[in-house]
């Protein structure tokens, strides 16, 4: 399928690039093999990296422990600073929370909000939802939105406002949810996304690449100069490593 997905594309355009691809799963040397197969070329690099962690059996007070110790002391200190609501199902006004919490944080603009929150109603049908949000003197500080997929918890969003950053609420909110996905949902593995955020390491242990493919139509004329310069890239390669 995917061969005959790269010829019809061939018939469209003449050039189609696939980002952040993961190739544990294969998927980024299948669609690789099946673009060069189709007749294009291909120009492969790494892009991104995904943290993520491997519970090998632990249960959340044993993974617990194996966190640095400034982020154990900073629990420690921040934790009964705020409230922390979980939920595993979608409630209109957390999600409304969470949107002006966003906004108020160092987060980029959401570029399809719409999108994000479909997304998040459809999980919580599926009862894949978990949401957490964090208040201080009642008011909604802090939220993280995360999913299970059988065996494996994803974290999607987490933002904070910017004037509550001395209360560490991600650092409580995050401790939250690894407690109920570990010891409630019984998870094995924890994903985190892409994004080589130093913050990442002190929850996740692993990181593997995440690959970018750029497929060019050989008879493009407009594509030439871009596939010399990867053969000749190729070539400088592979003459410094001899």
């Amino acid at each position: 399928m995917l061969e005959a997905l790269a010829n019809e594309i061939s018939r469209r355009t003449d050039r189609i690039v696939l980002d952040k691809l993961a190739d544990e799963t294969g998927h980024a040397t299948a669609c690789d093999r099946a673009f060069r197969q189709a007749g294009w070329f291909v120009s492969r690099k790494p892009c991104d990296v995904n943290h993520y962690l491997d519970l090998r059996g632990r249960d959340y007070t044993a993974f617990l422990a194996d966190r640095p110790g400034q982020l154990r002391t900073t629990l420690k200190r921040k934790a009964k600073k705020v409230d922390v609501t979980l939920s595993t199902r979608f409630h209109a006004r957390e999600w409304e929370a969470y949107e002006d919490i966003y906004a108020d944080s160092w987060k980029p603009e959401e570029g399809a909000p719409e999108v994000l929150r479909a997304f998040a109603e459809q999980e919580s049908v599926a009862g894949r939802y978990r949401f957490a949000l964090a208040r201080h003197d009642g008011k909604a500080i802090a939220a993280q939105f995360w999913t299970v997929d059988g065996s494996t918890a994803y974290i999607h969003k987490l933002a904070h406002r910017k004037d509550a950053k001395a209360l560490s609420p991600g650092t409580t909110l995050t401790t939250a949810l690894f407690q109920h996905v570990i010891d409630v949902d019984g998870v094995t593995q924890v994903d985190f996304g892409t994004g080589d955020d130093p913050y990442k390491r002190d929850w996740m242990e692993q990181k593997r690449l995440r690959w970018r493919l750029t497929c060019y139509r050989r008879s493009s004329p407009r594509n030439w100069p871009h596939i010399a310069k990867a053969i000749l890239r190729k070539l400088v390669r592979r003459k410094s490593a001899g």
